[in-house]
């Protein structure tokens, strides 16, 4: 049977015919399903920037449906996701991006931070702990060693968190000498409390907390905090000369924080026959920078000295002249006699409860308030964000 040319003829446009109509319906589909990909993105987008969270999740959900390539999304709805404290969720959304094939080397990185954020969030800080070791030597080595470095201190693990910071240091992403004293001290402390708990008999061990306060002088110099608990090691070893001493290298290294342990230095000042010495340098102290604390440790060496009652308590009338106080009137109230005697306990009452909001020490990075004096925020767990005065003399 010979083949007629005419079909030939006929079937070829068609074919082109039905070809183009094919890929036009197709070009169009396309069009349509990435218009409505964006649209859905924005309008997740828009819900979000008023607030809206819940709408956000439902439109970012249509939109990663739509295109489910898409890591910007998937990346967007992780984080709501864990903003709004539903951590599975975005676990869920961050480990089905960590198990894309033909996800970039960049979104893997940061899909495995994001995933070990989520778990911090959550409380699972062993698992956050292993999500951010995988991150060592990626563009996010540093993020997650300060992360690392956080957990280790709130866990108060201050061996661990001592190897971060060094490692940071070695880094050269700072000066991370101040927080290691500090770290320094906490296991000096902790090693003491262990040792007095125990009331076990002397060991060689009752000689680590000094060891370990002379690495943290030795480390930073200037931190009062080192030698501080040194006093305080000398004072329970029965060393008031060792102890007065730690504490008088305050004036040349960190003057600021005198008025911390003014009250100890004039106790050991006169446990050790050298009250006079410790006198000096609260003289010295409150003429730089007067101090309701310098000044009642002035009035307790002058009345260790015999000086007078009156001539002690003028000191604080002194104090007022210089820096109007409500703390250094009611400290010279409760030390005087009046005619009307019997008022006396109420205006104390009185000036008591005005005062005692203004005897607080305050964080300077979270505004957090105590009464006692934190060498690290309870509030934000910044180190040394006390200003070693009171609130009424900030």
């Amino acid at each position: 049977m010979e083949f007629d040319l005419n079909w030939l003829l006929i079937g070829l446009p068609l074919a082109f015919a039905l070809g183009w109509l094919a890929s036009r319906f197709d070009l169009r589909q396309w069009r349509l399903e990435n218009r409505q990909a964006p649209k859905a993105y924005f309008k997740g987008l828009n819900y979000l920037l008023n607030e809206q969270q819940d709408q956000a999740i439902d439109a970012f959900i249509e939109a990663v449906q739509r295109d489910s390539d898409t890591s910007e999304l998937h990346f967007a709805l992780g984080n709501l996701f864990r903003r709004r404290g539903e951590y599975q969720r975005a676990v869920r959304v961050h480990e089905h991006l960590l198990s894309r094939a033909d996800l970039s080397a960049a979104d893997r990185e940061r899909a495995q931070y994001a995933l070990a954020l989520d778990f911090l969030k959550a409380g699972l800080i062993d698992r956050a702990e292993d999500a951010l070791q995988k991150l060592h030597n990626t563009h996010y080595a540093q993020q997650a060693a300060l992360t690392l470095l956080s957990i280790h201190e709130r866990a108060r693990d201050w061996i661990k968190a001592g190897d971060v910071a060094r490692e940071l240091q070695a880094q050269g992403q700072g000066d991370f000498s101040g927080r290691l004293a500090h770290y320094l001290c906490e296991q000096a402390e902790a090693t003491r409390t262990k040792t007095a708990r125990d009331k076990a008999p002397p060991t060689p061990d009752q000689d680590i907390p000094r060891s370990l306060l002379d690495q943290a002088i030795a480390l930073a110099p200037a931190a009062a905090r080192p030698r501080i608990q040194l006093a305080g090691w000398f004072a329970a070893q029965g060393d008031v000369a060792s102890a007065f001493d730690a504490l008088m290298q305050l004036p040349a290294h960190a003057p600021q924080f005198i008025p911390l342990v003014a009250r100890e230095l004039v106790r050991l000042g006169a446990a050790c026959g050298k009250v006079d010495t410790a006198l000096a340098a609260l003289e010295a102290s409150c003429a730089d920078t007067p101090s309701v604390d310098v000044t009642d440790a002035i009035v307790q060496a002058l009345a260790a000295q015999g000086v007078l009652p009156e001539v002690a308590r003028a000191r604080y009338v002194y104090h007022m002249a210089q820096e109007p106080s409500l703390i250094a009137a009611a400290r010279w109230l409760t030390s005087e006699t009046f005619a009307h005697e019997a008022d006396h306990p109420t205006i104390q009452r009185t000036l008591d409860h005005a005062v005692r909001p203004l005897a607080r020490y305050r964080c300077a990075a979270c505004g957090f308030e105590a009464q006692g004096y934190f060498w690290q925020c309870p509030g934000c767990q910044a180190w040394e964000s006390f200003p070693p005065r009171r609130i009424e003399e900030l």
